[in-house]
């Protein structure tokens, strides 16, 4: 079954839009993990807008045995106040999967991944270190992306499809073109031995159409739509209804 990991940034934007504590970040991710999910993705970034280093060090503590713990961001991103930059803070909680993604600050959310064929090179000392740490790699990658080979000459092990443009085109009534583009880079990933992760504006309405096209699908990261369903179901409820999608 795909695993669900379920990312709490939206937790961190509300809590932080008061300056305090609550909602508690810790307590949404018992939350989830209780009604089933096999994951918690967070994505902290330099500017700390939402999900901040003390919450990816407090999460690693409570997730530890439990369930995947799964961090995102920018490895060339530097340090910055109290962001000490995604490697070290990697290398401090030991998740068990880095998912190495090209934003940068001007950007509301990740819109885009990487060029495997032009920014090998410059992967290729930060993957071995990561490696060394234990984490398994994952890198953010567009549908369409070709040059996988460069992925697993770096000893990545999976790459995560950008679901952004197939979930609008759902919206908009009409997913063929793009649900064809995911599923073909799917398929040109795995036959590089890289396995496939999903995610961005996945919901309940388009999940279940995309996991059911791409077989082998190991896991999709969901946030903004399973948080903004969660305001009228229920955290938990939200996590078991795709729970059930996925299986």
């Amino acid at each position: 079954m795909t695993l669900l990991s379920v990312n709490l940034n939206k937790i961190a934007v509300l809590r932080n839009s008061r300056g305090e504590t609550e909602p508690d970040i810790i307590r949404a991710a018992h939350t989830c993990i209780e009604a089933g999910c096999g994951g918690i993705t967070v994505h902290p970034r330099p500017d700390q807008r939402h999900v901040r280093p003390e919450d990816v060090r407090a999460l690693a503590v409570a997730l530890r045995g439990r369930v995947e713990y799964n961090i995102e961001g920018n490895p060339f991103a530097p340090a910055r106040g109290s962001y000490p930059g995604l490697i070290e803070l990697a290398r401090e909680v030991r998740p068990t999967q880095v998912t190495l993604v090209p934003d940068a600050d001007g950007q509301l959310t990740s819109d885009h991944g990487f060029d495997l064929a032009h920014d090998a090179e410059r992967l290729r000392p930060l993957v071995a270190e990561l490696r060394e740490l234990g984490c398994r790699v994952s890198l953010f990658v567009d549908a369409g992306a070709r040059g996988f080979e460069h992925a697993t000459a770096l000893g990545v092990e999976r790459v995560e499809i950008y679901t952004g443009p197939y979930a609008r085109a759902f919206a908009d009534g009409d997913a063929r073109l793009q649900l064809e583009q995911c599923v073909e880079t799917a398929r040109r990933a795995q036959q590089a031995g890289l396995a496939v992760n999903a995610g961005h504006d996945l919901s309940q309405a388009n999940l279940g159409t995309f996991r059911a096209a791409i077989p082998g699908l190991a896991e999709v990261s969901i946030g903004h739509a399973l948080i903004g369903e969660a305001l009228y179901d229920g955290l938990a409820a939200t996590v078991r209804h795709y729970l059930q999608i996925l299986a």
